[in-house]
């Protein structure tokens, strides 16, 4: 991808678009995922906070990711490797800014019907199900909030989910439209394809570090604290040749 935009050489081999496109659709789904683990921990924390240290341990940490791991991989690999069947006898320009699984497969010369049930089940499986379990977490932890007498629990308790329903908008909304036009078989632009999946791509990777790193009160601390010196700092070297040139 660099290569394209830099250098502007537009051109890849099939099979280096064929790892590229498993590499993209791997670690999309793991982010996928990854929001519904979180969902999973805000539900456990809010809704059973007396068996939390009980259930959120790290046998069922790594047992989770491992599933997680597994499943994603092997749903991908089987979709990309049902790819090289195809044969593509016209045009061969992807209408997106990677080796795109649908705009790809839909050059195809040959029946992609095959294909298609992949794309169906790929979307199903690492979008339809990590959403319906993050809607469905929600719903529970929404219950508990309000049967809380106290507003200040409340507030307190959705607080600390607004993080996460931010990262779930921006991630899900595009993807969740996109691939519902293409079940459907709708025709989309693709420059709004493009653009849906950039935000999806980038934005929560980039965000998460951020976000949940500044809740943390020692890292914010420590921030300031560095912020502080720097402009101490700033203000020690210019004061100096301030005072010589006043004089």
């Amino acid at each position: 991808m660099i290569k394209i935009y830099i250098f502007k050489d537009n051109f890849i081999e099939f099979k280096l678009c064929i790892v590229q496109m498993y590499m993209y659709y791997v670690f999309v789904s793991l982010e996928s995922y990854s929001l519904a683990v979180l969902a999973f921990d805000r539900l456990i924390a809010i809704c059973f906070p007396l068996r939390q240290n009980a259930i959120n341990t790290s046998t069922t940490m790594v047992a989770i990711i491992a599933g997680i791991w597994t499943l994603c991989h092997s749903v991908i690999t089987a979709s990309t490797t049902c790819l090289t069947y195809l044969s593509f006898c016209n045009s061969v320009q992807v209408n997106s800014y990677f080796c795109d699984y649908a705009p790809v497969f839909r050059l195809a010369c040959n029946d992609n019907s095959l294909q298609w049930a992949f794309a169906t089940v790929l979307t199903l499986v690492n979008v339809g199900i990590p959403l319906s379990f993050i809607v469905m977490s929600y719903m529970c932890i929404l219950v508990t909030v309000f049967r809380m007498k106290s507003v200040e629990s409340r507030f307190k308790a959705l607080a600390t989910c607004t993080e996460h329903l931010i990262l779930v908008a921006v991630f899900y909304i595009p993807l969740f439209t996109i691939f519902v036009f293409g079940f459907f078989r709708v025709t989309i632009n693709p420059d709004v394809r493009i653009v849906g999946l950039s935000f999806s791509s980038c934005i929560p990777p980039c965000a998460n570090p951020i976000i949940y790193s500044l809740k943390t009160k020692e890292l914010r601390s420590r921030a300031y604290f560095v912020l502080r010196r720097m402009f101490a700092f700033g203000k020690c070297s210019i004061l100096p040749t301030s005072q010589k040139i006043k004089h």
